[in-house]
């Protein structure tokens, strides 16, 4: 029988470990999530949160802590209601950039997707409008969101792209979001910076 040196068996206990946690969180993919993105993370989506969502076999999310500098009054200059809405527009992806949502914590109506627990998104004219002339600062309004396709979050989370957490939705309607994403790395257990090369993790 063959015998593998001690470290060649560290390495692939080490592997084995690996696949066991990539297989919990390729499992974990049909739940709500929470998206965190890794310091290793560049392009237009480092330092970003995410709630995600499953939508069949692929995946839909909204960036939480992209503010715009834009506001719904300034969006919608002749619906007076729109310049009660308080807090900036959110830029929540680039898909559907031109479309509004609105998400709120409890059911607008149809047609709406809820999320979790008691969250729910609408882009639906009428429930947004709805939204606006009723409680226009019991929801987040953000333009467009983030799509993936099938497959294509478990790669990138199998190549280190982001953290998960649990989706929160306190997340969605957080005031001050410009510290969100430090905040969320040290709360998942990791550090915001790249490692140098050389240095050790602690």
């Amino acid at each position: 029988m063959l015998t593998l040196p001690t470290g060649a068996l560290r390495a692939l206990a080490g592997l084995l470990l690996l696949a066991a946690a990539l297989a919990a969180r390729a499992a974990d993919l049909g739940q709500p999530l929470l998206l965190v993105a890794s310091p290793e993370l560049k392009g237009p989506y480092a330092h970003t949160a995410l709630i995600v969502v499953p939508a069949g076999d692929k995946h839909i999310g909204f960036i939480l802590n992209r503010a715009t500098q834009t506001t719904m009054g300034k969006l919608f200059p002749e619906h007076a209601p729109s310049a009660k809405v308080l807090d900036p527009v959110y830029f929540g992806g680039p898909v559907a950039a031109d479309e509004i949502f609105a998400m709120v914590r409890r059911n607008p109506g149809e047609p709406s997707l809820r999320l979790f627990g008691d969250l729910f998104v609408t882009a639906n004219a009428k429930n947004v409008d709805r939204i606006i002339e009723t409680t226009p600062n019991e929801a987040r309004y953000f333009v467009g969101f983030v799509g993936w396709k099938p497959g294509e979050l478990a790669a990138e989370i199998e190549k280190g792209f982001w953290f998960i957490g649990a989706p929160d939705p306190a997340l969605v309607f957080q005031k001050e979001t410009g510290g969100m994403w430090e905040e969320l790395v040290k709360r998942l257990g990791h550090r915001t910076a790249p490692l140098i090369r050389g240095e050790q993790e602690t």
